[in-house]
């Protein structure tokens, strides 16, 4: 009973993760969809393009809750483990790949998610918050001072685990983490491209629709 359970809360954090808040947001105030114009991307970036900064702000906080939520919903399921046992869980470690998982590849929109920072960003406050701020502070750091959002987002994967190991030590925990790191990578890797070229787009520049 108790190995089904713990399929079943991977299997919801998938299912939470598929809800791209991109596209829900963008419906309710009534914007086109985000992965008709700019970058493509359903991410919180992309519909800043639009002008909306109300909405890049709720499409950025809902996908970053939605990674949170399913790492505290299933640490409450779990009987609320004090972090030591968390770290060590192959169930959560499970939960953060999965939901982060959903995000990019999202059942609910075609498996057309989005590059996952903000959900990223979630999944560490509902690790630990003092990770979450170390990690959500580098992005802002290089966001504001270079306004390269994927130079950004690359910046805080990388030292997100870094800043993991160095709080706690080698555990599983950091091995989720890494894959975390590796699939944002990897989902920036036309940004990474247009970095190197120059051709990169900064933060709240605007694109023509595709």
């Amino acid at each position: 009973m108790t190995f089904t359970i713990d399929l079943l809360l991977i299997v919801v954090a998938y299912l939470i993760g598929s809800i791209s808040f991109a596209v829900v947001v963008s419906k309710c105030m009534r914007l086109p969809d985000p992965h008709s114009y700019g970058s493509g991307n359903p991410g919180a970036t992309n519909v800043l393009r639009t002008g909306n900064k109300v909405a890049a702000a709720l499409t950025f906080l809902g996908d970053a809750l939605k990674g949170f939520f399913a790492v505290v919903l299933a640490r409450a399921i779990l009987g609320d483990p004090p972090l030591e046992t968390c770290l060590n869980s192959w169930v959560l470690c499970g939960v953060v790949i999965a939901v982060f998982l959903g995000h990019v590849f999202p059942v609910f929109h075609g498996f057309k998610g989005g590059k996952g920072v903000a959900t990223a960003c979630g999944i560490l406050f509902g690790i630990n918050s003092i990770l979450g701020i170390a990690t959500l502070s580098t992005w802002i750091i290089v966001a504001v001072f270079l306004r390269y959002s994927s130079l950004a987002a690359l910046a805080a994967a990388i030292f997100g685990p870094i800043y993991f190991v160095f709080l706690f030590g080698f555990q599983p925990m950091a091995i989720a983490l890494v894959v975390v790191c590796i699939l944002l990578i990897w989902r920036h890797r036309s940004n990474i491209k247009n970095l190197l070229n120059g051709t990169e787009s900064r933060i709240g520049s605007k694109k023509s629709k595709a």
